[in-house]
């Protein structure tokens, strides 16, 4: 009789499971793991010489870009990360040195790059700590700081430039760096930007995108931000799509069933008995399990289950939201925790699995099963094989298996990379060469703008002018441009304390194009300000909330004229722009870079494609501004004026059909 059919014998006799804590994991060293940095370049030459390509992984945690980079044919010899389970797992399976340093640390910094450099790694990678990034770490964050728990600073967000600066020391061939979308949902995409910006000032490609993992053989609903670089200006070309979607069942259905809180006898050495692999993804997963093992899976253990979230489970569908379930097995308050409860869909793709499945698996209910997900089935969907196992304690399992980038997403990358270098063709215009051409194209059409407010030399006029003048005609643009631009310089020229005739005017002249109210609403909002033009002297979000202006209009406000310096250092700060999506910009990425961004996730893909066109730095803004001003004058919706267009000889525009004009 198997160990889980004996769990369900004890229960049709009236006995339930003991609920004992889940077995320690401690993993040994790998055989060829050492702490001594002789010992590691010995190491080292002895793969270089045998043809090995080496590489380092930084934030590696448990090791799940390693493996997969290993997998793609890389061979990683140093690993580095703060947490010990973590560091203990990635010294079990990667040879080398695996390091507990802190990275936010200038005189570990120095070490890596130093070992690095003399070991010949080609390639580095690694995630930086993404919770600071992402959605759900920022409001835990703010909760944080406003109830005084912690202080509002947080230095994970500066582990990307130590990251950063150990490329700069080595400089390695290839440069792969993952994280949470979300790092690209700042307004400002200041992080990105920055990295962009610094790797290609030493001579580095560098390309960046929001991918789905499940296209590429990863069983979740998981998306990751990932840039990869390549030295002395080398092209990358991202890997191709699978045309196999791995579902839930695909991916676990074969592992035997467990009742929540089961243990196998023999702790950290205990099993469950296994039957054998149906599909393709299972048996990748078993691929490199030993004959001696064949008839065990380990590590397929969960948390104990209440009995009345059991009877919970069991009314379930994956379609059963929290709020379907009767009131008394509602524990938590519907209205906060809607999505309390989630039974995967054994025939659909698992939701992200997170780090947060450590502390909470009901977001994780086995398709079938009246139970949260083992560690083995965690794992499985994050696409670890079988026959890798986790240090410490069932919980820092879960937590390792969350934070880790799924190696099948690294294997792929790897791929790649190597077929990249391999390939060897020049990269086209870089983001930094793109914002020269556009800044000083811009430069050059100051007096002749199709939106001559970009200029303005206040946001009060700019705003003034984009609620009056927005898709109005040349003509009308110019002609009326040329009142406010004298006339409305700031809100207080409306006070009708000071000038009761101007206001007058406005309407007068906005009446005789047809846009009467847009003036009234500029009056509106001067009122709304109290005729204090300090009040849009702040950020976007500052200006809408003090005037009840779009999003669109607010950004544009900020990023046309910077605000005025309120402190002596404010002045010297390195501007934080927002990128913007509007005004017709998407389209000219859309055609420039040859996708389709104007019609995916705006705030994501479009704000990428916009960056890698802007750049980062004292160009940025007016290249910028010269990408909403070619989009509104010669990049045109149809009929587009390719031959006037700064960026016509680097155009991508495969494929796309509408007729141009020159």
């Amino acid at each position: 009789m198997s160990t889980a059919s004996s769990a369900k014998s004890r229960k049709a006799h009236g006995y339930g499971v003991k609920l004992v804590r889940g077995p320690f994991v401690n993993l040994l060293p790998h055989r060829e793991h050492t702490e001594d940095a002789a010992e590691f370049l010995t190491y080292a030459a002895r793969l270089k010489s045998s043809g090995a390509r080496l590489a380092a992984d930084f934030f590696s945690g448990a090791g799940g870009l390693s493996l997969g980079l290993e997998k793609a044919g890389f061979r990683v010899v140093l690993g580095a990360d703060h947490e010990p389970f973590a560091i203990r797992t990635h010294a079990h399976h990667f040879g080398g040195m695996s390091v507990d340093w802190d990275l936010s640390d200038p005189v570990a910094i120095a070490r890596v790059s130093e070992l690095c450099t003399q070991a010949g790694v080609e390639l580095i990678a690694g995630g930086p700590p993404c919770q600071p990034f992402s959605r759900a770490g920022r409001s835990m964050i703010r909760h944080r700081v406003e109830t005084g728990l912690r202080e509002p600073r947080d230095e994970r967000r500066d582990l990307w430039r130590s990251f950063l600066e150990i490329v700069q020391n080595v400089c390695p061939k290839a440069v792969v760096m993952e994280n949470v979308p979300d790092m690209a949902l700042d307004r400002e995409m200041f992080i990105l930007r920055s990295v962009v910006e610094a790797l290609e000032q030493i001579g580095y490609s560098v390309e960046e995108r929001v991918i789905d993992t499940w296209r590429y053989g990863v069983p979740q609903f998981r998306q990751r931000l990932v840039l990869v670089a390549l030295r002395d200006n080398v092209k990358f070309t991202w890997p191709r799509e699978t045309a196999r979607k791995v579902t839930v069942w695909n991916a676990i259905g074969d592992l035997p069933e467990v009742e929540g809180g089961w243990r196998p006898e023999g702790g950290e050495h205990g099993w469950a008995e296994y039957s054998g692999p149906i599909t393709d993804y299972q048996r990748e997963m078993r691929s490199n399990v030993g004959a001696s093992d064949a008839v065990k899976v380990y590590d397929h253990i969960t948390r104990p289950v209440r009995e009345d979230d059991r009877q919970a489970f069991e009314r379930m569908t994956h379609a059963t939201k929290y709020t379907d379930l009767d009131q008394e097995h509602q524990r938590y308050r519907g209205d906060i925790f809607d999505d309390k409860y989630n039974r995967l869909n054994e025939n659909d793709l698992s939701r992200t699995i997170t780090a947060h499945i450590a502390k909470d698996g009901y977001w994780y209910i086995h398709p079938r099963q009246s139970r949260t997900l083992t560690v083995r089935e965690a794992a499985r969907l994050q696409t670890f094989p079988d026959d890798f196992r986790f240090d410490g304690p069932p919980s820092a399992a879960f937590r390792q298996i969350g934070n880790a980038v799924p190696p099948q997403l690294g294997f792929v990358l790897g791929q790649a990379v190597l077929a990249s270098l391999h390939a060897d063709e020049r990269a086209t215009i870089s983001t930094r060469h793109t914002a020269k051409v556009l800044s000083e194209w811009m430069a050059r059409r100051s007096s002749c703008l199709s939106m001559p407010w970009l200029r303005a030399k206040t946001r009060w006029q700019l705003i003034v002018a984009e609620l009056l003048l927005d898709r109005a005609s040349p003509s009308v643009s110019k002609s009326m441009w040329r009142f406010l631009e004298i006339r409305c310089m700031n809100p207080e020229a409306l006070n009708p304390k000071a000038n009761c005739e101007l206001a007058e005017q406005l309407v007068d002249l906005a009446s005789g194009i047809g846009r009467r109210p847009r003036a009234e609403k500029v009056i509106d909002i001067a009122e709304r300000i109290n005729f204090d033009s300090s009040a849009l002297n702040g950020s976007a979000e500052e200006i809408k909330r003090a005037t009840g202006l779009t999003d669109a209009i607010a950004d544009l406000a900020e990023l046309a004229v910077e605000a005025e310096a309120t402190s002596p250092t404010e002045g010297n700060m390195i501007s934080g722009e927002p990128v913007l999506v509007t005004k017709g910009i998407l389209r000219v990425a859309r055609r420039f870079q040859a996708n389709t961004v104007d019609r995916k996730n705006k705030m994501t893909d479009g704000r990428l494609a916009v960056a890698r066109m802007i750049g980062f730095g004292p160009t940025s803004r007016e290249a910028h501004l010269g990408l909403i001003e070619l989009a509104n004058s010669t990049c045109r919706p149809e009929l587009p004026l390719c031959g006037q267009c700064p960026l016509v000889k680097y155009c991508a525009r495969d494929g796309l059909s509408e007729p141009t004009s020159n």
